[in-house]
């Protein structure tokens, strides 16, 4: 994998395991311009060929993202649905990433920024957080997957709250809303996501992925289907990790979870 240059307004570092996406544009507190969006996209598809096995989302410059740079002109000769296919298609892509993945939010996060954070699986914060479905009072409605998240983790009723209002919510109204996952102190923010990708990294990889798939696809299935998708599921870790956890507890020694499958 070609690691983009440290200059690049998206970074991509991978190490023992743990991807880190670093937004990089400190000035416009990393708001992205449709070509940014477009280098997000190859970034998230550089992780999913990789061999990391937990992707971290942060931005540079104590900010998270503001969305889309709104200053960064029409776009040319582009179609608006063009510009805007290049900035939700990455966020597809990171939805659909099959390994867990963790949004590190300092500062803002509003518009598609809060949607990009909304796409990971975790999302720790700090109490100078703040967060927006800053849309309306720009007179747009709700993108970028809001108006699919939203309602899923917080319900109807509070989704329209947050989209016709626009509020902007402190770090504790995010985190009593269940929009954040972990609240942290300031200085705090390394060590808890040191901790967490270090326990999602050593963790059996293939059963966590098809705990993700389980789990988001639940509001589609019946409990039968559900029940069925994991009778296959755990099929699958039968002749994976589930052998190496089986060992290692009955000899009273710690286990490694290759994700290899065994037949």
């Amino acid at each position: 994998m070609t690691a983009p240059p440290p200059d690049a307004p998206v970074r991509l570092a991978v190490e023992n395991g743990v991807a880190t996406l670093t937004l990089d544009r400190p000035a416009t507190k990393n708001a992205l311009t449709p070509d940014h969006w477009s280098e997000l996209g190859a970034a998230v598809a550089a992780v999913a060929a990789s061999e990391a096995r937990v992707l971290v989302v942060t931005g540079a410059g104590g900010d998270f993202c503001a969305g889309a740079d709104l200053g960064s002109g029409p776009g040319g000769e582009r179609h608006p649905l063009d510009r805007m296919d290049r900035i939700t298609g990455p966020l597809i892509a990171l939805h659909e990433l099959p390994i867990p993945v963790l949004a590190a939010v300092d500062g803002v996060a509003v518009g598609a920024g809060w949607s990009l954070a909304l796409c990971a699986d975790f999302v720790v914060a700090t109490r100078r957080s703040r967060f927006s479905q800053i849309f309306a009072r720009r007179g747009l409605s709700l993108d970028t997957g809001a108006s699919w998240l939203l309602p899923r983790l917080v319900g109807l009723h509070t989704a329209k709250r947050l989209a016709y209002f626009a509020e902007m919510l402190s770090a504790g109204e995010a985190y009593e809303f269940g929009l954040v996952t972990w609240l942290v102190g300031d200085g705090e923010m390394d060590d808890m996501v040191a901790r967490l990708t270090r326990e999602l990294a050593a963790a059996p990889p293939v059963a966590l992925r098809l705990d993700k798939a389980l789990l988001d696809h639940a509001h589609q299935r019946t409990f039968r289907e559900a029940v069925a998708a994991e009778n296959v599921a755990q099929l699958v870790n039968f002749a994976t990790d589930a052998p190496a956890a089986k060992a290692a507890f009955t000899a009273g020694t710690a286990v490694t979870f290759s994700g290899r499958w065994q037949l």
